[in-house]
C-alpha cells in the first residue's frame, strides 16, 4: 500500500486549515547572542513548508522551540493547540534528525525500530497482531519490505532515513518534522525521498522541512519560510523563487547569528 492509498495510516484526526503549531511575537537567544526576533507564524494542518536560510540563521532553533523543546524568552509557543512545552502526546510528532543518527550503530532491525513507533499506543503490553500490521503497512509505505529484517548498520543514508518516517508512520504521526534529512543522502535517492514525502503530504500530513538544497524545496515545498534571525519571507513557493527574499535573507544586511542551522 502506498501512501496515497486508503488504510489504517491515513490521517483522520486533523482538520485541514487547524493550526498544528503557532509562534506568536516570539523571541529567543543564548546567553547575550540573539537568535530568534520577532517571530510570528503559524503551520496549518496538511500544509507542506520548507525553512530555509542561511547557517547560524535560526533554523533549528525555531524547530526546537515549535517542537517545546525550547521555550522562548518572550513571545508564546503552541503545538496542537497547547503551549508547545507541556505538550506531552508524542505519538501526534514524527522527527526526522539531520543523518538520522539514532539507533544508527546499534545492531537492531528495520521493524525493531519502526516498531518503536507503536510504543506510545500500547504502553506496558506487547504489540498486538494490529500493532504488527501498522508496523508492516509502515514498511511497506515507505519501500521498506524487503529490508526489514535487514540491521540499521547495514542500510545507505536514504534507507535509514526512509526506516525513521516509517517509525513516524507507525506511531500515526500528524506532524512530520524533518531536519536536513537529505545530508549524506546520494543524488539518485533524493528525488524519491521527496516525492515519498509528497505522498504522504497528500494523505494527510502535515510536514515541516529544514532543507539546505534550495533545489529540493522549490521543486517539492508549497510554502516557504526563509529565515535569517527574523522571517524575510512566508508565503507560496513560487512567490519566493520570484522575489529577491533569498537575497536578502542571505545577504551582508542580514549577519547570521545563532545556532548552527
Amino acid at each position: 500500500m502506498t501512501a496515497g492509498e486508503s488504510g489504517s495510516l491515513r490521517r483522520s484526526g486533523t482538520d485541514s486549515g487547524s493550526a498544528v503549531a503557532e509562534l506568536r511575537d516570539v523571541e529567543f537567544g543564548y546567553a547575550a547572542t540573539p537568535v530568534l526576533e520577532d517571530v510570528s507564524l503559524r503551520i496549518d494542518s496538511g500544509e507542506y513548508a520548507a525553512i530555509v536560510g542561511p547557517n547560524g540563521s535560526g533554523k533549528s532553533t525555531l524547530m526546537k522551540l515549535m517542537l517545546g523543546l525550547l521555550r522562548p524568552d518572550t513571545g508564546e509557543v503552541q503545538l496542537f493547540g497547547e503551549p508547545a512545552h507541556s505538550f506531552d502526546d508524542g505519538s501526534r510528532i514524527g522527527y526526522v534528525a539531520q543523518h538520522a543518527s539514532a539507533s544508527k550503530e546499534m545492531p537492531i532491525t528495520v521493524r525493531e525500530v519502526v516498531k518503536m513507533g507503536r510504543f506510545p499506543h500500547v504502553g506496558f503490553r506487547r504489540l498486538s497482531d494490529g500493532d504488527w500490521a501498522i508496523v508492516d503497512e509502515a514498511l511497506e509505505t515507505v519501500g521498506m519490505s524487503a529490508f526489514a529484517d535487514r540491521r540499521v548498520t547495514q542500510l545507505s543514508g536514504g534507507q535509514r532515513q526512509r526506516a525513521f518516517i516509517a517509525r513516524a508512520l507507525a506511531g500515526e504521526a500528524d506532524l512530520l518534522v524533518l531536519d536536513e534529512p537529505t545530508v549524506g543522502v546520494d543524488a539518485e535517492s533524493v528525488d524519491a525521498f521527496y516525492e515519498l514525502l509528497e505522498a504522504l503530504n497528500d494523505d494527510g500530513i502535515t510536514v515541516v522541512l529544514i532543507e539546505h538544497d534550495l533545489t529540493a524545496v522549490t521543486d517539492h515545498a508549497e510554502r516557504v519560510i526563509c529565515l535569517n534571525r527574523k522571517i524575510y519571507f512566508d508565503g507560496e513557493t513560487e512567490e519566493f523563487v520570484a522575489g529577491d527574499a533569498l537575497a536578502r535573507a542571505f545577504g551582508t544586511a542580514a549577519s547570521p547569528a545563532g545556532d548552527s542551522g
